[in-house]
């Protein structure tokens, strides 16, 4: 990359910004400043810091990107709900069963489930308590969740998708099973997957319009 001093003049900046700025991207793992000058590195070497950066790039978030990060969202939710069924106490149970009733009364709409669903993942991520996924899992929400909500995001899931959600939580619950609980939660990824990608689809086409 161009020395400090050349950006500096390029861009108008003083070299107390620039410096940041490089530090910023040396974070996100883009660049690695050496003796000699900072060199730019290839994305696979970046950590997750630079997916809300990668987002952000467009007008639309990348499908391609959204359907990646709901893929591993969902295997590490699906993760928690395997490990914290066996291991949970029976008031911990009861507070899963009671957050059913929202989900089934808001199976068939996405923006009023969405809060339920959110609160249901993160009472089992907190008994599964696996520190980790909880942590790559943060990183993730806090990145791409919130861009998608603000551009207006909206999947539409049929009712019998969420049914069956609920109704195989039910079930998973009662007996503790955690194969089954991760199996329906990894079942309601995929149908959210195909429906986001159908919405962004949806509001590029309404942004072309309109730009039209």
């Amino acid at each position: 990359m161009p020395s400090e001093r050349d950006l500096a003049s390029r861009f108008g900046a003083n070299r107390g910004a620039v410096r940041e700025a490089m530090s910023q991207l040396e974070q996100l793992g883009i660049i690695r400043i050496q003796p000699g000058g900072a060199r730019v590195q290839s994305i696979n070497s970046a950590g997750l810091a630079i997916l809300g950066p990668l987002m952000a790039l467009n007008e639309m978030p990348d499908p391609v990107l959204v359907e990646q990060f709901l893929h591993i969202f969902g295997t590490l939710s699906s993760l928690n709900a395997r490990n914290a069924l066996p291991k949970a106490n029976s008031d911990q149970i009861k507070k899963l069963q009671a957050l059913m009733v929202p989900l089934s009364e808001n199976a068939d709409d996405f923006e009023a489930m969405e809060p339920h669903w959110r609160a249901l993942l993160e009472t089992l991520g907190d008994i599964a308590d696996n520190l980790v996924v909880r942590l790559i899992s943060n990183d993730l929400k806090a990145q791409i969740v919130g861009q998608m909500m603000d551009i207006g995001i909206s999947p539409k899931l049929k009712k019998s998708v969420g049914a069956e959600l609920v109704g195989n939580l039910r079930i998973a619950f009662e007996s503790r099973d955690g194969d089954l609980a991760a199996a329906a939660i990894s079942t309601h990824f995929d149908h959210l997957r195909v429906a986001v990608t159908e919405a962004i689809n949806i509001k590029r086409s309404e942004v072309q319009t309109q730009a039209g």
